[in-house]
This record gives structure tokens, sequence and C-alpha cells, in this order.
């Protein structure tokens, strides 16, 4: 999936947030420590450092949503980190409940927040919900 594509549906599905431009995609994926999964429709983009993995973002295109994209890129993602991860974390609004159920149901738990994280176009700013996730090694 090209940076251009993951632009369009991180704007298309982020709405009331800044989306991230191409630029900052190609930025990213140029990391060595920056990996992305993409099915039709969706992507999720995650880094791997040091035993700690983050899930940076994950977008779906909202006519795609509800058909299981962003459960399917999730669980490629933690199955990938099988041995070379210790933790898993990520941080997600507190006014999306769909994320977070989704998190919740894999496993992750909030282990902390970010007052006033999220800055809304119309709205007032959103905390951030840090979630996270060991691993169990051996």
């Amino acid at each position: 999936m090209t940076p251009q594509t993951m632009a369009q549906i991180h704007a298309a599905a982020f709405i009331h947030d800044r989306s991230w431009g191409a630029q900052e995609f190609a930025d990213l994926l140029s990391s060595p420590f920056v990996d992305h999964l993409a099915e039709p429709h969706g992507f999720a983009l995650t880094r791997l450092i040091a035993g700690e993995a983050e899930l940076l973002t994950l977008a779906v295109d909202p006519a795609a949503q509800r058909q299981g994209i962003g459960r399917r890129l999730l669980q490629r993602w933690l199955e990938g980190l099988e041995g070379r991860a210790e933790t898993a974390f990520l941080e997600v609004a507190a006014d999306n409940a769909a994320a977070i159920a989704l998190y919740t149901a894999a496993g992750f738990s909030q282990t902390a927040s970010r007052r006033g994280y999220y800055l809304r176009k119309d709205t007032p700013p959103v905390d951030a919900l840090i979630l996270s996730r060991c691993f169990t090694q051996g």
C-alpha cells in the first residue's frame, strides 16, 4: 500500500482529528523499526524497538468498517510479535468506543492516559488512553 493510499484512508477514517499526510507515512516507512500491514481498505502501521511494540495507527476506510478488517490487522500484528516483543502498546481516543472494544477483546488494558491529547477540529480535545498488553516469553 502506498503512502498516498494510507493518507487517503487515514483522512477518511479520522475526520475529527488531524490526519497524517503521505509524506509522514513515507518518512515513517523509511525507518527500519516501522512496518505496516495492509488489507484492501485498511492498514496498520507498527513499530518494534528493543522488545517493545507500538501500534502507531490502524485505519479502515469508513465504507468498509464493521467487516473485520481492523480485527484481522490487529490479530496479524499480534501474531507477528510472538517471540519478538515483551510488551505491546497503543494510544486510543477515549471517545472511540469501537476501537477500545477491539483492543480490549485482544487482551489490552488501560495503563495510563494523556489528558487532552487529541486535538479536535470542532470540539474540545479528547484524552488518549494508553493500552498495553504483555507477552509471555518462553
